[in-house]
């Protein structure tokens, strides 16, 4: 075999390997779902007790949606004795502050302890976050983005599943669902791309593995610990992934509350999606080349987990993906061709006497098909109302639409990654997610 033949070979290799992670995570989150959606409350149960808790929002040009959002803040069901919240109007040139106003201002929020502060630091979001930690006076804070309006018992079953191990668990987690999903074929798709991240991936990996991931929005985590990890890095383009290793580094767990959810607003544009993954490609990539060294230290396994992984689904699998679709493409068209000119050959084979590489390629191709499809509908099934003809269609559609847009947002990010070290530029640079009248 040339050189040629032995990438295509590893490239079908690796997919397979994925293939098999894949499965052993789908198997996780199915036996979790199994087990769990029959003891299913629908009481929400006193505590045993209610930590303070600072819920801290960071708002940048954010007049389109933070009425609704703080609205949906002040009516959770918490203790409001045990609620501090600090409202950030971060860099704004738009009515951000005034719409935060006019909601905190209201006579029936007058009894909840809200500082709204306009901002004029920098750092980004991971700079208000500082900020917010150097006057936050809760035990736990609490973070919630702009768009992102909490379900009324989204902060209590976050309080519910940290006190179940307070001193295993640094950080908890919930889920997060698209609130504006109908409004065209890009925001259905991102729909199920986060309910499969969230009801598949992030389930699968804390009932196998006890490794969570903070998002963005809809996690506590508490004050003390936080600081003494040095808090968030300023500038980071997704401060989140970064956080979730200091807090894995140390060795405490992030543990999921799969029950607390709330409703995000997601790109309703290409132009907006791309940008947005983007910068989220590229703050993961970032994070996982700042991580890398843990592979060969003496970190904690979960670490060294989450970095094999990434470096596995970022830069080997989806490598091997864009090798396996180019190849895939070109022996499609050339078996086209000949079936009006025999003469010509399959483009890319093992040998003449062997098994086409054409062959495994349209095998490995239908396996991933179904497997994101496996995927797909166990995860629709798992959550209410989502199990349904269209969401089943759209999810066919898109494999070949929008899951491809990710790869080619995924590798220009790492171009564009490279180029930022080469050149010395500035990487960091924040791209305001546009928002959306619901």
């Amino acid at each position: 075999m040339n050189f040629i033949q032995t990438i295509m070979i590893l490239a079908i290799i690796s997919i397979w390997i994925a293939t098999g992670l894949g499965l052993m995570i789908l198997f996780s989150a199915t036996h979790f779902w199994l087990t769990t959606i029959k003891k299913e409350r629908q009481k929400v149960f006193r505590l045993a007790t209610y930590p303070k808790i600072t819920i801290v929002v960071p708002a940048h040009n954010e007049e389109v949606v933070i009425a609704q959002t703080i609205e949906s803040i002040m009516n959770l069901n918490y203790p409001k004795t045990q609620l501090e919240l600090l409202l950030y109007a971060d860099n704004c040139q738009d009515d951000t502050y005034n719409q935060i106003i006019s909601v905190v201002s209201l006579e029936k929020y007058q009894h909840i302890s809200a500082q709204v502060i306009q901002r004029t630091g920098t750092g980004g979001k991971a700079g208000v976050l500082n900020d917010a930690l150097s006057i936050a006076t809760g035990e736990w804070i609490c973070v919630y983005d702009a768009d992102a309006m909490p379900e009324k018992n989204a902060l209590h079953f976050l309080v519910e599943k940290a006190l179940e191990n307070p001193e295993k668990y640094g950080a908890v987690f919930g889920r997060n669902k698209t609130r504006n999903y109908k409004q065209n074929f890009l925001t259905r798709c991102i729909n199920l791309e986060i309910v499969n991240t969230q009801r598949i991936h992030h389930v699968g990996l804390w009932h196998l593995f006890k490794i969570g991931r903070i998002p963005g929005t809809n996690f506590i985590i508490k004050t003390d610990f936080v600081k003494h990890i040095g808090g968030w890095d300023n500038g980071a383009l997704t401060e989140d992934t970064a956080i979730s290793f200091k807090i894995m580094q140390s060795g405490k767990l992030i543990a999921l509350a799969h029950n607390s959810e709330a409703f995000q607003q997601e790109p309703e544009t290409v132009s907006a999606y791309y940008h947005q993954r983007k910068r989220w490609a590229k703050g993961n990539y970032q994070v996982i080349l700042d991580n890398f060294k843990h592979l060969f230290d003496r970190s904690v396994w979960r670490i060294k987990w989450e970095v094999f992984y990434y470096i596995s689904t970022f830069f080997w699998f989806n490598a091997a993906i864009v090798i396996s679709d180019i190849i895939f493409v070109a022996n499609i068209v050339t078996w086209g061709i000949s079936m009006f000119n025999p003469s010509t050959h399959i483009l890319y084979t093992i040998g003449s006497n062997n098994i086409e590489l054409a062959n495994l390629l349209m095998i490995n191709w239908f396996l991933m098909v179904g497997i994101y499809l496996l995927q797909i509908n166990i995860a629709l099934a798992s959550q209410f109302g989502q199990l349904t003809v269209k969401n089943l269609s759209v999810a066919l559609i898109s494999y070949v639409t929008y899951a491809q847009l990710f790869i080619v947002v995924s590798v220009v990010s790492v171009v564009s990654l490279l180029l930022d070290h080469i050149l010395h530029r500035d990487g960091t640079k924040w791209y305001k997610t546009k928002r959306f009248g619901d």
